[in-house]
């Protein structure tokens, strides 16, 4: 059976008919029709771009690169002047 994608309520592809079968999750289209208009393409492209997003994301949270902020913050808290190790820019006191 043919599952098309239905945006605000509408068929991308314009079909009309009680019995068609419908959804908005991209992976289950099966109607060619559906999968050339710009809402489906669109759709994709956002579903990616916001993917790509999250995995920016938790690589940026990944605690192994997250070394730097964690040094400087002990650094900091320890009582009087502390040089930062070499690498960190001009090595100043914090």
């Amino acid at each position: 059976m043919v599952t098309h994608f239905k945006v605000s309520g509408h068929l991308a592809c314009g079909h009309h008919g009680s019995n068609l079968v419908s959804t908005r999750e991209l992976n289950r289209v099966k109607c060619r029709s559906c999968r050339n208009t710009d809402a489906y393409k669109e759709a994709r492209k956002a579903e990616r771009n916001a993917a790509r997003r999250a995995a920016r994301k938790a690589k940026a949270m990944h605690t192994a690169n997250d070394w730097r902020s964690a040094w400087t913050e002990r650094l900091t808290a320890m009582a009087g002047l502390q040089r930062l190790p070499r690498g960190f820019g001009g090595q100043p006191f914090v």
